[in-house]
């Protein structure tokens, strides 16, 4: 069994180098043709006429991920604490499932939910077209909450009882306790889940395509249409050719990057906090 757990982890640590491989050996050459500056900091995509900047769509990803962390981290968190400490058992069995079930409704369907339900009302809020930052960040919020409430929930209930209680015992209320013991104990796994939620989003492609507006310049207002990195790709690939498709690729390595960065962040600030 242990050269079985061994091929399992060598299996997903080749997968990954493979991906590396490929996006790496087929961006890099492409950005260096184009220009780090001009490809980074451009602001104009037109491939016609071999102009890539995508520092537009990079734009709209880090408003559109801060935004869906703005909705989503807080409230699944504090889902997290209600079904751990106040959640009924009854209601837990009921409440339970529905998380679960979130996380297994396909992206596509949440982008139809949301181009039909919250689009109209965002319209109607705003007086735009309704699809933009705004929505799109709403619906990533929306798609993050089963992985940050599983987690949470998850990292709370490994915290010791002895915690809890020890922190009663002295005087503490409930809500204290939980938020200045319980929770900070369980500091780590609540920040892995907020991280997941992170990588789904900055990630999600197909759901945002359809409500985000894709507009490849920089947004002037939560309410502007948008093109993320993700969305430039699929938009595209499917007939780009020569320099455009390296264009394309060169963009899922800078995705890459951001996702690398995140996560070395994340592994800094646990390291101090657990320090």
């Amino acid at each position: 069994m242990r050269i079985v757990f061994l091929l399992c982890a060598c299996a997903s640590v080749i997968a990954v180098l493979m991906i590396c491989r490929f996006i790496f050996v087929n961006g890099i050459p492409a950005i260096s043709e184009i220009g780090f500056e001009n490809f980074i900091f451009g602001r104009v995509w037109k491939p016609k006429q071999e102009m890539f900047g995508i520092f537009p769509m990079i734009v709209a990803s880090i408003y559109v991920t801060a935004g869906a962390i703005i909705v989503g981290v807080p409230i699944g968190i504090f889902t997290a604490v209600f079904m751990a400490y106040y959640c009924p058992k009854p209601l837990y069995k009921i409440v339970k499932p529905m998380v679960n079930l979130l996380a297994s409704v396909p992206s596509i369907v949440y982008g139809f939910f949301c181009l039909v339900v919250i689009v109209p009302v965002i319209q109607k809020l705003t007086d735009t077209s309704g699809k933009g930052i705004l929505t799109a960040s709403i619906l990533l919020g929306i798609m993050i909450l089963p992985t940050i409430v599983n987690t949470a929930e998850a990292s709370l209930r490994a915290v010791p009882n002895q915690y809890f209680d020890g922190a009663l015992a002295l005087g503490a209320t409930k809500e204290r306790c939980i938020f200045r013991v319980v929770i900070p104990a369980a500091r780590s796994g609540i920040l892995s889940g907020v991280i997941l939620g992170i990588g789904r989003a900055i990630g999600e492609t197909m759901a945002v395509v359809m409500i985000a507006g894709n507009q490849a310049i920089l947004p002037e207002s939560i309410t502007s249409g948008v093109r993320t990195l993700t969305s430039n790709i699929v938009l595209e690939m499917g007939y780009a050719s020569g320099l455009h498709r390296g264009a394309l690729i060169g963009t899922a390595v800078v995705l890459f990057v951001f996702i690398l960065i995140i996560n070395l962040c994340f592994s800094i600030v646990t390291r101090k906090k657990e320090g």
